[in-house]
């Protein structure tokens, strides 16, 4: 059974350098694991939840339904402010509520030039991913050189392992 990951680039930069990695994920994922990237939590409402009326907003709907259909979820992300970016709070926000994060297996990154960078960010966000009861099983920023895309597909490794973990715990 194939594993389905997500992927989920905090930048909403169309040039991004973590946008770079997870088409690295894409391109790279291993056999029986198929990687999709997601790009719509730049049209996603700043978090309320009076808007969760029937009908929620399209796009919530749709970022819902993304993880929903996923078994893991890989989000590489900048470090903006010593924080998470604004885009990416409010996107995982809009399921602490309604639970698409609970126990979902998730990976974190940031594509960095040295190995100290990045880490605050990569905090921020395992403590938001905590609100929302996530299961990080990695959440170290991966540095260009030459050993990238073989980091990259290690991460896709370990969501692959746990997903196969969690599938064989009984219900």
């Amino acid at each position: 059974m194939t594993i389905r990951i997500l992927a989920l680039c905090g930048s909403l930069q169309a040039h991004s350098s973590n946008l770079e990695l997870l088409r690295t994920a894409v391109a790279a994922a291993p056999p029986g694991v198929e990687v999709v990237l997601f790009d719509g939590i730049r049209d996603l409402p700043l978090f309320n939840p009076d808007l969760e009326a029937d009908p929620a907003p399209a796009a919530l709907q749709q970022w819902r339904r993304a993880l929903e259909q996923s078994d893991a979820l890989l989000i590489a992300t900048p470090e903006y402010g010593y924080s998470l970016p604004g885009a990416l709070k409010n996107a995982i926000d809009w399921t602490i509520g309604s639970a698409e994060l609970d126990r979902k297996i998730v990976a974190i990154t940031a594509n960095v030039n040295h190995s100290e960078r990045g880490r605050r960010g990569l905090k921020a966000l395992r403590d938001t991913l905590g609100a929302a009861n996530a299961r990080i099983v990695a959440d170290e920023p991966i540095v260009r050189g030459p050993t990238f895309e073989a980091e990259v597909v290690a991460v896709l490794k370990a969501l692959a392992a746990a997903v196969e973990e969690q599938r064989r715990e009984p219900r």
